[in-house]
């Protein structure tokens, strides 16, 4: 579909998400891949955090798995990171304006999915319960 390479010029005006060459699948993967999401709505709520902050909000995120999802985030220009000259070092993490927009649809989801649990719960207790697959909870 197209060369990353190429001039802006002459990459399409809109992504093809379907197609496994097109940038808009990787980024799609970022944003709500396991942690993609959990940060972008964290720095929306928050404005700005450093990386410890970001640890302690995200449960369960290593180290490591959070560094690689922020190199990736501003990568894909999302978010940026701003280091303060001072000892220990300062580092911030915030959402450019292109990251503010996903992040309206981030929360989105969030909300809808953290305002259904409920109805998702019943669901995976009625489908294990009829395949015999479940976890009893």
């Amino acid at each position: 579909m197209f060369d990353p390479a190429s001039p802006l010029s002459e990459l399409p005006a809109r992504g093809d998400c379907f197609n496994r060459r097109c940038i808009s699948r990787s980024v799609l993967a970022h944003v709500t891949g396991r942690w993609g999401s959990l940060v972008i709505a964290a720095l929306r709520s928050s404005g700005v955090l450093r990386f410890s902050e970001l640890r302690g909000r995200i449960d369960g995120i290593s180290e490591k798995m959070l560094a690689q999802t922020l190199r990736e985030l501003q990568r894909d220009g999302l978010l940026t990171r701003t280091s303060r000259p001072v000892v220990p070092p300062h580092v911030e993490y915030r959402l450019t304006p292109l990251g503010a927009g996903v992040a309206e649809h981030v929360e989105g989801l969030v909300r809808w999915i953290e305002s259904h649990v409920r109805d998702l719960v019943r669901a995976q207790r009625e489908h294990d319960a009829d395949t015999g697959d479940g976890v009893a909870g």
